[in-house]
């Protein structure tokens, strides 16, 4: 009756399919290599440490070592190997945790320096079974700092026939005198293709139906652990009857659905809030988790600014299909300048959301908040608005109705062609353009700071030198410049204190710049209508000789103006 008991015990899914050798082992294909190479070449390290996120496979990683060191073989004869057996006793023992040379202690509930000293006392002696005798010791940066103390002579020194195997989540916990004496391995988060892979694998195992999808939202929730993502997949077949399908999964996690989830982004974007919030009042009602709809926004903000900037990422596999076309439709008509503020108005209100007393109503400001901040003009419209009031002479407020996806390529300019490298020299800005060009930024930092230029001149270059300039840098500085232009450079040291550098001129040049923009009368307007916002810089479309031919040119347009201002001040 016993026995019968036994075989109808449930294992779950995350003991049942448990990995039995390296080759099970998902996503770890540095670590198995590292411990072959080392047991292939009689090379094995005293004492190893495991690090990695929750349920990525330390402990199992462990009880592997341990099989691989300590297998018999079938005929009892066999040594070392990265592929154990599993059928001799020391492997069959040592899978039950049941082997008295292979001790296991949680390091979360025995952390007293006694419970170490404990087990020390058993290092001496030698394995009563196996090759070695393994001490594998889960969570060890729990142990106190007694305990750490209490390890360290035998951890420098084990006998030979002693291994030691820690597993830690919180590696910085672990004092670096400890590390210092281990080989380290960090176990790397599962991806979604291997967590799919291996539900795909169970699933058939155990004559069972799922949705891709479902399988899909299963792997990402687990976020790397496989045995998060199969105790999931667990709970899963329970709820479906033995059919892992994608609306309960959806409905197990707390999820929105993903087609609902895209419509929420589209209106909000686009500043529709009436339909927002009748949507939104829909996926609560049908179950939705109000921070898992904001985690499904960011998610999808930073996947849309990613097929922006890299279109190739649209074709990840971690994509659903659904995901694939909704990110090539809305990447072709919503900037990335949109996104950022997007993303940056989500990650506040996650924020909020921490500590509002009813959560859906937080998400329903947060996305009114965004909504209405889609209707506003981007700052150049505010700015064409600004210069045709400046112009007409009208006072009135600026018109709101920005386009909410604006064209990207309005905003990314044009990219410049690179100057072919320059022999001879018009005056030093040309010199330095062309070391910037050249990616000598040491140098450029050098003429601008370091010298007082007196007279320039091709292949000669008069100045005065600052005191931390040595004659070795100097004669790096004329080796560097012979090699880039192919000419001979002579350099002549003035006497005097250095007052004027080519920096401080630019410097002084940009005040004079902003003082002289301030006074137009489109830039007054802007400051006068923004309240607190400053000029950050000014850019020349002319340069001063051209200034001066070109009388027609007003003073707005000799300059591109970048102002920085606060569009989220309500003021």
């Amino acid at each position: 009756m016993a026995e019968q008991d036994k075989q109808d015990q449930y294992v779950v899914l995350a003991r049942k399919y448990r990995p039995q050798n390296f080759e099970d082992l998902l996503g770890q294909d540095a670590l198995v290599q590292t411990l072959t190479n080392a047991i292939n070449n009689n090379r094995l390290h005293h004492a190893y440490i495991l690090t990695g996120i929750r349920g990525v496979g330390k402990t199992t990683t462990a009880r592997l070592i341990a099989k691989a060191l300590n297998c018999t073989g079938a005929d009892g004869k066999g040594g070392p190997t990265t592929h154990p057996c599993g059928i001799c006793e020391n492997c069959k023992s040592i899978a039950a945790g049941r082997n008295i040379d292979v001790l296991e202690l949680d390091a979360a509930s025995r952390t007293g320096v006694d419970d170490i000293r404990d087990i020390l006392d058993g290092v001496r002696y030698k394995p009563t079974n196996c090759r070695y005798k393994i001490y594998i010791i889960d969570e060890v940066h729990m142990l106190s700092k007694n305990a750490f103390n209490a390890l360290l002579k035998t951890l420098e020194e084990p006998p030979a026939h002693v291994k030691f195997i820690f597993a830690t989540t919180e590696i910085r916990k672990v004092p670096v005198t400890v590390l210092s004496r281990c080989q380290r391995f960090d176990l790397q988060r599962l991806s979604i293709d291997n967590l799919m892979s291996l539900f795909n694998k169970i699933v058939a195992a155990e004559d069972l139906k799922a949705d891709d999808e479902a399988l899909h939202t299963i792997a990402a929730a687990a976020d790397g652990s496989a045995r998060d993502g199969l105790s999931l997949l667990d709970q899963a077949i329970s709820l479906g009857g033995g059919k892992v399908r994608a609306d309960i999964v959806r409905d197990m996690l707390g999820m929105a659905d993903r087609n609902r989830t895209f419509e929420i982004f589209t209106l909000m974007a686009a500043g529709e809030m009436q339909t927002l919030l009748t949507k939104l009042k829909e996926m609560y009602q049908n179950g939705a988790n109000p921070v898992s709809v904001l985690n499904d926004l960011l998610k999808l903000t930073h996947n849309l600014t990613q097929t922006l900037l890299l279109p190739a990422f649209v074709n990840d596999p971690s994509l659903s299909e659904s995901e694939k076309i909704f990110l090539k439709e809305t990447s072709a008509k919503i900037s990335v300048a949109a996104l950022s503020k997007i993303w940056q108005m989500l990650i506040k209100g996650l924020n909020e959301m921490q500590t509002a007393p009813v959560p859906i109503d937080a998400l329903e400001m947060i996305l009114i908040r965004i909504a209405y901040s889609a209707n506003l003009p981007s700052p150049a419209e505010v700015l064409e608005s600004i210069k045709k009031k400046s112009e007409s002479g009208i006072k009135t407020s600026p018109a709101a109705g920005a386009d909410v996806f604006p064209s990207p390529a309005a905003e990314i300019a044009p990219a410049t062609k690179e100057a072919a490298p320059a022999v001879s020299f018009a005056d030093i800005n040309e010199l330095l353009k062309f070391l910037e060009e050249k990616k000598q930024p040491r140098f450029v930092y050098m003429l601008k700071h370091d010298m007082e230029i007196c007279n320039f001149a091709n292949g000669k270059i008069t100045f005065k030198a600052d005191d931390r300039l040595t004659s070795e840098t100097l004669a790096e500085l004329n080796r560097t410049l012979e090699n880039l232009t192919g000419g001979k450079w002579a350099f002549d040291v003035a006497a005097g204190k250095v007052e004027h550098t080519i920096a401080e001129q630019e410097t002084a040049q940009k005040e004079k710049d902003k003082k002289d923009v301030a006074q137009t009368p489109l830039v007054k307007a802007i400051l006068n209508e923004f309240r607190g916002a400053k000029i950050e810089t000014v850019t020349r479309k002319t340069t001063p000789a051209e200034e001066k031919t070109d009388t027609d040119e007003t003073a707005e347009e000799a300059f591109d103006i970048n102002h920085e201002y606060d569009f989220n001040n309500e003021d």
